[in-house]
Parts: structure tokens; sequence; C-alpha cells
């Protein structure tokens, strides 16, 4: 039954034994590694403000990515960047652990190729008994079938470094501003605030 299904499957993807080109899009690694310059926003940057060099984007922290090895690595290679700031280059663990919208993932060597948006939490590296913290506010995780992660976030700290006082405080201060929001604008950011600030309060705790 399963050769059934798998001969189905193949036929359907390949049109009935006519491949089709146009019904095949290749794995992001199987693609040429981007370049390390954003040559699109470069040459607008160029043409906006001449005299002033344009600023780094994310893409001009990362290494061009390897090809796909045949067989699985016994490490995961990680980069990590932030809009201003690489944290982690091309470095090789054995595991990183997201916050997910859908939940903790946790990401080995040989994973499935996979896109996942990033909820306020902690992101943790693996690295044999060493196990690094950062919270971070929101972003995205690439997962690629190379056995690559790249991680990119909006804001993020090392979990060490979060003052448990000022989270308690803040905890308090947009509960309060919550409770006593009149319009659905202030509802809104008070509950992101609440949001955000339970996530850093967990993360002390966790």
């Amino acid at each position: 039954m399963s050769r059934q299904a798998s001969r189905l499957l193949t036929r359907a993807l390949s049109g009935g034994g006519h491949r089709s080109t146009a019904s095949f899009r290749p794995f992001s690694t199987d693609l040429p590694a981007a370049p390390s310059e954003d040559t699109a926003f470069v040459e607008a940057w160029r043409k906006v403000a001449p005299n002033i060099d344009p600023p780094k984007t994310p893409l001009a922290f990362m290494k061009p990515r390897p090809p796909t090895p045949s067989s699985i690595p016994s490490k995961l290679t990680v980069n990590f960047v932030l809009p201003y700031q690489s944290e982690i280059s091309n470095k090789e663990v054995d595991m990183v652990i997201v916050p997910a919208t859908t939940g903790q993932m946790g990401v080995l060597p040989g994973h499935v190729a996979t896109i996942a948006e990033l909820k306020p939490g902690v992101l943790s590296v693996h690295e044999g008994n060493e196990v690094t913290k950062y919270f971070v506010s929101s972003g995205f995780a690439f997962v690629h079938a190379n056995s690559v992660t790249d991680i990119v976030a909006v804001e993020a700290v090392p979990v060490d470094r979060i003052d448990p006082s000022l989270v308690q405080k803040g905890l308090a201060d947009f509960t309060q501003k919550l409770n006593s929001a009149t319009t659905d604008l202030e509802k809104a950011e008070a509950q992101i605030g609440v949001d955000v600030h339970s996530a850093l309060n967990a993360a002390l705790s966790g």
C-alpha cells in the first residue's frame, strides 16, 4: 500500500509522467547562494542619498550557505542576526530551540526545511553541556535542508542581562493600562506590553 501511495505521489508531482518544470520549485538549498549585498537596495539607496553609505542589512552579516551534504552532519550551523549586529555567525552547535508561534521548536542537524515565525520567548543554543539563552521579541527562523539555520530577530538580549525588577514593574504597569484602557488601540497596545513582559517573566523563571 505504501508503494502504491509513493507511485501515486510521484505521478502527481510529475504530471502523469510528463515532467513539467513549472510544477517543480527547487528548495532554497538547491539555488545559488545569495550575494552578501542586496544590490537592489543599494542602488535605490544611492539614488536617494548618494553621499551617504547605505546601512547594512541582516543579509550582509550572513555568509554564503554551504551546499547540501550527502549525509546528515553531526552539527547544526547557526547564524543569528539582528538588524544592527550579528550575534552568532556560522557557528556549529548541537541544537537550537526557537520560540515559534506554534510552540517551542527544536532544530537538530538534518531537520526538514521550514520557516517559523517567532514570538516573544527564549531562544536557546545548545553546544555540548553549555546552553546560551536569548530573549527574542519577534522574527523568523529559516531552517534549510543543508543543516543550516538562519535566525533573524527584531530585538534580542541574553537572558542573564535582563533585570527582574524592571520586568515586574513593566508587567504591573501594562496590566494597569490594560485594565483602564477605554479604546481598542489602548487595549491592543497594553495587551502587547502584557504579553511581552509575561514572556520575559517566564524566561527568567525558566
